[in-house]
């Protein structure tokens, strides 16, 4: 049932008795300790190649990581393990996306073991809907880049080989969302480098036109520092309209801007990033405003760690009269960051889910290294946590 009251509770951000109100001191302390961290470039540049190089060595350093970087981070090394921070976050009224990080494989028995594993989500996702609301992968966890990226440049470059590749990445990418279909669970596909999105989205575009007849199942993700993102997703709605179903997106800033324009300058083509930050800002709020006009067509995930434009959406939602725990709008965060900003909405009775990335910690480093270099590079997310944990240490010592 949903919420009748449609105003905007009184709550903030700055709330650090919610936003940490599960976590431990010990917890704490240790977020504490990452967060430090990121913000000495040595550290981010050399440690991920030392902690494998430790790990495959024998060293006794896995605990280490496991004890700290990995626990603040990621659910687990299984499913399974993920059991207790799915409870937590239930319990705080948030859900959780169970999220297989293992990256960098570029083998068939790779990718088949890998759909198999996001298959076990998906599951795992039927199972508990009130818990784990979404499924989600990545398309190069199943599939080999350099076949993307030819594909991306045309699907008539592919012969012989290279085709009989595609056909199989196709068939998993089918497998993975007709099975989401098959159990009602809405799936996330993640955006990736530009080079290759366009494969990625003309999946997801078929997959929508299947699987999209009722309700939104599979969602794509529109990354808002690519200058073209708002073309797309008006020309999205029309031709959902037009044809007959729904279609559901995951909202992002993006995670490759300085690849892309070292990529784009390098080969001499037009930068596909935003000129400044503003301008990415600008158009992530207009894509959920848009996304909300058409809330009878479009269902959305709100995936930022930006108050602004969480508190934004919670307006677009007001004016709209839109009721708070409406299905078809989720906030997303990253476990481990931006707590202030998950459980303060979640405590006002929004829908809000926490991506849990689990794998076997060696295989997660790159994911963990990403994390990592994200919170240094971003402008005051590192320094951002800290400030809130301080206020919460400090709050519990007064108390």
């Amino acid at each position: 049932m949903e919420l009748k009251d449609n105003t905007i509770s009184e709550f903030s951000f700055s709330n650090t008795n919610i936003a940490f109100r599960d976590r431990s001191d010990e917890d704490l302390k240790k977020a504490r300790l990452m967060f430090s961290a990121f913000n000495y470039k040595w550290v981010l540049k050399v440690g991920p190649s030392l902690a494998r190089f430790g790990i495959n060595a024998g060293l006794p350093i896995k605990g280490i990581i496991k004890d700290t970087l990995f626990t603040v981070f990621c659910g687990g090394e299984s499913i399974e393990d993920c059991a207790e921070t799915v409870e937590r976050l239930n319990k705080a009224g948030i859900g959780t996306i169970l999220d297989y990080s293992v990256e960098g494989q570029e083998n068939e028995a790779s990718f088949d073991a890998t759909t198999a594993e996001i298959l076990k989500t998906i599951e795992a996702a039927a199972r508990q809907p009130d818990k784990i609301p979404y499924a989600v992968f990545k398309v190069t966890g199943i599939a080999r880049l350099a076949i993307l990226e030819k594909a991306s440049r045309g699907e008539d470059r592919l012969n012989g080989d290279d085709l009989a590749e595609y056909q199989r990445i196709k068939a998993r990418f089918m497998k993975l969302t007709g099975k989401a279909h098959e159990l009602g669970v809405a799936i996330l596909v993640d955006a990736e480098e530009t080079w290759i999105q366009a494969t990625i989205d003309n999946l997801v575009e078929i997959a929508m036109e299947k699987y999209n007849k009722e309700r939104c199942i599979v969602f794509n993700t529109l990354q808002f520092y690519r200058h073209d993102r708002i073309a797309y997703l008006e020309n999205r709605i029309a031709h959902a309209k037009e044809h007959g179903y729904f279609i559901g997106y995951k909202l992002v800033r993006g995670a490759y801007m300085e690849k892309e324009r070292l990529r784009a300058y390098k080969r001499g083509y037009p930068s596909p990033i935003q000129r400044s930050k503003a301008e990415a800002d600008h158009d992530f709020d207009e894509g959920l405003k848009i996304c909300i006009t058409h809330l009878d067509r479009v269902s959305i995930c709100c995936g930022t760690h930006n108050e602004q434009s969480s508190k934004y959406l919670t307006e677009l939602m007001h004016e709209k009269g839109v009721a708070k725990n409406d299905k078809r709008i989720y906030f997303a965060q990253l476990l481990g960051m931006s707590d202030h900003i998950s459980y303060n909405l979640a405590h006002a009775g929004y829908n809000v889910a926490k991506y849990v990335p689990y794998g076997p910690l060696i295989e997660v480093l790159p994911y963990l290294s990403r994390r990592a270099e994200e919170n240094s590079s971003v402008k005051g997310q590192a320094g951002r946590e800290l400030s809130l944990i301080n206020a919460e240490l400090k709050r519990r010592n007064q108390a």
